[in-house]
């Protein structure tokens, strides 16, 4: 029996999404996502109509999956808030040097290094993802503010702002080579401003 066409499709995405995660939109060829799908040319277009839908589509699965991971990060009731925004940093350490330590970094973080500034489409994506975390985030800081953990006159705002600024940061600079210590250091002195 055939599978069904929704389930083909969900698994091409998976593939191209980690295709264009490791190579980047530009570099990922037609054939490097035949290759990673195991689907024809025609097919691919035919599902997808072309490689920029096929990127949006991988583009909007990476960053479910990611919320999702951030998701539950901030949800553990075991952890202070000032913890969990930690944790939170601390993932991103450990994905740039142990998780992924291929050097793919982060597909939102290429994506807006590479393609936001020339194509609206993803450029609002981009927006709409940083808003999803951003109020993620916010929820959290006001939450510490409430218990005691994070300081209640400054601008939750802008420390989630802040957090976020930290983590591309934190992404580029591990791809540039600073080192994991110094990076730790980084992220500690990013949770002192809380």
């Amino acid at each position: 029996m055939a599978r069904p066409r929704k389930f083909e499709e969900e698994r091409a995405v998976d593939a191209a999404m980690q295709a264009f995660w490791a190579a980047g939109y530009e570099a990922t060829s037609t054939q490097d996502l035949c290759d990673a799908t195991g689907l024809g040319r025609s097919s691919i277009y035919n599902a997808f109509t072309s490689k920029h839908d096929l990127f949006e589509r991988a583009l909007a699965r990476y960053m479910e999956y990611k919320n999702g991971e951030l998701a539950e990060l901030l949800d553990d009731d075991a952890r202070t808030a000032r913890q969990k925004l930690r944790a939170v940093l601390q993932r991103i350490i450990d994905e740039e040097f142990t998780r992924y330590p291929d050097g793919r970094g982060c597909l939102v973080v290429n994506t807006a290094i590479e393609v936001s500034s020339h194509d609206a489409s993803v450029a609002a994506t981009l927006e709409r993802d940083y808003g999803v975390r951003l109020e993620m985030l916010r929820a959290v800081i006001e939450s510490g503010q409430r218990d005691g953990d994070i300081a209640a006159d400054r601008d939750s705002r802008t420390l989630a702002h802040l957090l976020i600024a930290a983590v591309g940061g934190i992404r580029v600079s591990a791809r540039a080579g600073v080192d994991r210590s110094t990076l730790e250091g980084v992220a500690d002195a990013t949770l002192a401003a809380f």
